[in-house]
């Protein structure tokens, strides 16, 4: 069973993941190369990019989503 992510849960868990990347990067988030990101949390890089509560949650419903799928 995957794990499941949360807001709580830091970029350097899932950026191995290409189709997680992606999500991230339409999402505008381009700082997996960013020592930053390795201990961030998915809503801390979020928040210093100026997302709402609201899109961090979209964002990481679609990130679930994806794990659900098996990662394609």
């Amino acid at each position: 069973m995957a794990k499941k992510i949360t807001p709580k849960t830091k970029f350097n868990e899932i950026v191995g993941d290409r189709k997680s990347a992606e999500i991230l990067m339409e999402s505008g988030m381009h700082c997996f190369g960013c020592p930053m990101a390795q201990m961030e949390t998915i809503e801390e890089g979020c928040l210093a990019h100026g997302m709402s509560k609201k899109e961090i949650e979209k964002l990481v419903g679609k990130l679930n989503k994806t794990e659900k799928q098996g990662k394609k």
